[in-house]
This record gives C-alpha cells, structure tokens and sequence, in this order.
C-alpha cells in the first residue's frame, strides 16, 4: 500500500478537492451509500449500510474475538467477554428486574467498564438508557430520576452516597457498582446480580427497529433545569459511518486512492482510543465509546481527568487516538512532561463539546506534537443531534483552525436570520440542522419540543456562519452574545483571542449591565501563576486583533480552573456572580 500524504506535507494547493474526494466514497454500492426514509413522517437522508440498532452493534461485537475492548487500570476485557457480560445482565434485567420496552434505566457512575456493560445490556433488549451527570448534586440528580421515570438505577459507590436519603424516596431498583461498604437497603451488588456469566450467554429477543427510543441524554443544563433528549438508535449508530466517512475523505484529500482509504478507515490494525471525556455526555458515548468498540477497538477508560495520567496512559498504552474537549487538550499541552513522553502512536487527536480556540493549534505544535505524526481535528455537536454535525480533520483543521468543518454528508446546515431566511456565506444567524442524528425531542416538554423541534430542523440556539466553501463556523451561543451599545460582541471571539496570549491559561468573556450601553465586556482570565499579566497589558495585545468595543473593559484574574459543567461548557452565570470584578475603567 502507498504511503499517504501527512497533513503538513500535503499543502493545500496538493490537496484533492472536496468535490473529488466526497463523490468517489459515496456512490451507488459504497460502504457510504446512503437513502432517503421518513422519520416522523420527515425525509431524512440516512447511511444506507449502518447498523439498524445497538444490539446490532453488540452483535458484531464477537467477530472481534479476543482483542481488547476496555481497558481500565490494570483489568482487561476482550470483545468476546464483554459480549457475553452484556448478553448476561440483559437477560438478568428482564428476568429478575422485568425491565420492558421502553423503560428508562439510569446509570451514574464513573466511567468504569460496568458503565459500558450495562449501556449494551439495557439498549439490547429495548430499555431506554439515561445516562446521568455524575457531577450533579443530590437533588440534581434525584431531578433526573424522578423526570425520567426511571425503573432501575446502576450506580457506584459515590452516587450513592450522595443521594443518601432520597433513595429512599424513588421507586426504583437499584445495582450499586464497586461499592465497598454497606449498599442502600433493597441494593444488590453488580457481582450478585450479574452471576455466572456463561460462554453461551445471548440476550432475550426483542425486536427493534432502528426509531425505537433508545437514550435520554440530559443537557448541560447551564441555564435552568435539564432538559432529557429523547435519542433513538439510528441517532446513535448514525455516528459509526460518519466518523469513517470524514476519516476516509481527509485521506482522499491527502493523497490516497480510494482503495486506500477504505483500507485505512475500516481494515486497519483498530484504534486504541483514550476515553477521556464522559460517558454520560454524547460525545464520551456517541463519538468516542460507540465508534471506538464497532470497529473492534479498544476503549481505554481513564477513572478522572488528569493531564500527567493521561500523558503517562497513551504512552503505556501506546493509544492512538483522543478527544477530549478544548480545556484538557489545553491542559495536556501545558503538562511538564508533554515535551518528553513518547506519544509515537497518536494518530489522532480531536477536540469536542465546547468551541475549540484557534490557539490550541500553535500551543500544540510549540508543545512538540507533529502534525505529520498525529491528525489534528474538530467537531460540533449538540444532544440533540447526537454529536456530530460538522468535523474538521487533518490539512482542513490545520488551515481552518477556527471552523468546526464541513457537514458530515447525511446532515444539511441552514445559517437563519432573525426573519426566518437563509443567510448567504459569511453571514452570522442561528444554526439549523437537520439529519438522521436529530433526537425525537424533549421528554415530556411538548412546548420547548415544538420550539426547538421544526419540520425535522433542530434550532441549536447557536449562532454561526458557512464560508464559500462549505465550512462551518460557531461563533457564539445565542445567549451568551453581549449587545454593547447597539453592537454585538461575540464571546467566542474574545475568548479565542484572549487564549492567544502565551500567559492565558483559560478566558471566559461575558456581558455585564452597564448603565449606559445595556452591556459592557467582561473577561474572566485564568493565569500562570508566574508573572501573569496586567489588565493594561492584555488590553494592549487585544488592540490589534479586536476593534475597541469588544476588548473587555473589566478583567478579573484567577489562578484557579473556571467552572465548566462535565461537557467542557463554561458555566458563566456562576463566574458572572463569583468573580472579583474590578471597577470599570
């Protein structure tokens, strides 16, 4: 096989057009064939060859024998075995626990192997899986149990503990995972319940079609209560093939032939993947978990963030491939021992979950990472559209750092302005999207549904632009723009080039009442700890990349990590409250 093309090598004048590298993978009889069929009576353009369900997946899941499918510190569980756990507890849920049909099954915990056993054993029998914010609080995460109706909560020793006394208030069984000592009363230990696990095991049949509802992923919930997001299969497993789509098409573009980058995308030794962000968030689940295990990969699941634990994990592990949302690659970065940990086997590292600063590119390169070595990329995503939307990837990310890319070909993107017409390139309006990643809606809300929810479009509530080829750009939440004076100020774009300045470690840029523009700018700047700048000295490295009004005018300093909620998201309500504001200049 020919060698390919690394992104550095491949300038963009060599580089294959879009054009040429997306029409020759999906023609007629194509692993990226796609067709047309309704989904709640709207058209939708949908992957041809992807699996009709998640059972389907945990199916496959033994023709990768004994390869490796999680790792988690020092335990090892091939495809196989994970396979017959799976098949053990479904059966052990319907038999023992009469979970049914559309029945919600909440998990919260960590991320540990169990977290992935009992996502497969619930959806392979018709369950609706709820995977719960292991951050949130205890009347939090009582919310989510009590909106969801769930039936049977899997949680480890941690969540437990937390919700104390309000188990005593929900009606629901209750598996405790790695728990030590004394469980809740009515509690059964995971080993008790799951059993002897037999090389013979197969889940009970159920019949599934590829609309059945299958998750409950609650939003961030940054502004107000949660919200669930009522996902089907086919929104979960859409995500397989589009991710080896944008695979195989950087390849084209990079200089492979197609037999090439079908072999590359789908024959390959499989990935070994870093599962650093969350599972109980859609792009832990859906980006990395789902497509990592469908192609015989290994998922290697780290117990809580940490940038030297991951570093010394890719190195032992000899990972090839990470995302992680913009803080902690930053974070990775910026670890003492970057520079001198053998990270030879990374061949892809992406960022997701929360807009991705252009200067993570150059902090990455400055760290010693080689873009010839290791595919730079990015994404966007939303709950309600099962993550994926957009990817950049390679020699696109590198000359576009500050887009999220190109749809992924089943997904169409509207730019919609305030009066409900399509913007042409270059103009900022609220994103739409549409596609086979699209959520049912919102559990038990037939308003915000009906709000958000239109003719099959999804309303993100971001705000963004396309350029003249295609690419995509999220310049701010809806909410989160500051209207100062008359003009919009984009926070992503201040923070972006706040996060510019070799001394910024971390920026979050809100607006903030001011008696005579209605908002002025506020920034809230994490610092090194050794000789951090001034407001003065920021505001003077900002006059050269932003027009005057939108250089903030009050800056507070930290040396402390920003709040972030667990998809990466800043939480600026609190900062807004919290931070030490000086007065305005």
């Amino acid at each position: 096989m020919n060698a390919v093309p690394s992104p550095s090598s491949a300038s963009p004048s060599a580089l294959r057009s879009l054009n040429a590298a997306t029409v020759p993978l999906l023609c007629s009889g194509s692993r990226f064939e796609m067709a047309q069929v309704e989904v709640g009576g709207v058209p939708v353009r949908v992957w041809a060859g992807s699996s009709p369900h998640l059972r389907a997946v945990l199916e496959a899941s033994l023709e990768h024998g004994d390869r490796e499918a999680l790792v988690f510190e020092g335990e090892r569980i091939s495809h196989t075995e994970h396979f017959r756990r799976a098949a053990t507890l479904a059966r052990r849920l319907v038999e023992d626990y009469g979970v049914a049909r559309g029945d919600r099954v909440a998990l919260a915990m960590r991320n540990y192997p169990e977290w992935v056993t009992a996502f497969f054993a619930a959806v392979s029998v018709g369950a609706i899986v709820v995977p719960v914010n292991a951050w949130l609080s205890a009347p939090e995460l009582e919310f989510v149990l009590r909106d969801s109706g769930a039936r049977l909560l899997v949680a480890d020793s941690e969540r437990l503990e937390r919700l104390g006394a309000a188990l005593e208030r929900l009606d629901l069984a209750v598996i405790a995972v790695r728990c030590a000592g004394p469980l809740p009363r009515g509690a059964r230990a995971w080993a008790e319940v799951l059993g002897e696990v037999a090389p013979d095991a197969v889940p009970p049949e159920v019949a599934l079609a590829p609309d059945d509802p299958a998750t409950l992923f609650y939003t961030s919930g940054t502004t107000g209560r949660p919200r669930g997001a009522l996902g089907s299969h086919r929104n979960m497993v859409s995500n397989v093939l589009s991710m080896a789509f944008m695979k195989a098409r950087t390849l084209l573009r990079m200089g492979a032939d197609v037999a090439e980058a079908l072999a590359l995308t789908f024959e390959a030794a499989p990935a070994k993947v870093l599962c650093v962000l969350p599972l109980f968030h859609v792009t832990g689940a859906q980006t990395v978990m789902l497509p990592t295990l469908s192609a015989g990969g290994t998922l290697v699941l780290l117990r809580r963030w940490d940038a030297e634990a991951a570093l010394e994990t890719i190195e032992r592990e000899r990972v090839s491939g990470m995302t992680g949302v913009p803080t902690m690659l930053a974070q990775l970065f910026a670890a003492p021992s970057f520079a001198e940990r053998d990270l030879s086997s990374l061949v892809s590292l992406g960022s997701g979950g929360a807009p991705a600063a252009p200067a993570l590119v150059e902090r990455a390169l400055r760290g010693g990472l080689r873009p010839e070595a290791t595919l730079l990329g990015a994404g966007y995503g939303l709950t309600e559209c099962s993550a994926t939307a957009s990817v950049s990837y390679g020699p696109d990310y590198l000359a576009r750092p500050d887009s999220v890319g190109l749809p992924v070909p089943v997904v169409d993107v509207r730019i919609v302005g305030a009066d409900g017409a399509d913007q042409p390139p270059g103009r900022v309006g609220e994103i739409w999207i549409s596609g086979p990643g699209v959520v049912h809606g919102y559990w038990n809300r037939p308003e915000e549904t009906a709000a958000t929810f239109v003719d099959g479009w999804l309303r993100t509530g971001d705000l963004g632009r396309v350029d003249d080829a295609g690419f995509l750009y999220v310049v701010d939440r809806a909410k989160d723009m500051i209207l100062r004076g008359g003009e919009n100020v984009y926070c992503a774009e201040v923070e972006a080039a706040l996060l510019e300045h070799p001394a910024v470690l971390d920026a979050a840029v809100l607006g903030l009442a001011h008696e005579e523009l209605g908002e002025e700018v506020g920034a809230v700047v994490r610092v090194a700890a050794q000789a951090p700048p001034d407001a003065g000295e920021l505001r003077s490295f900002l006059a050269g990349r932003l027009a005057a009004f939108k250089i903030p005018s009050r800056i507070a300093f930290t040396v402390d990590e920003l709040p972030r909620n667990a998809a990466g998201k800043l939480l600026k309500r609190r900062l807004r409250d919290e931070a030490a504001w000086p007065s305005a200049d």
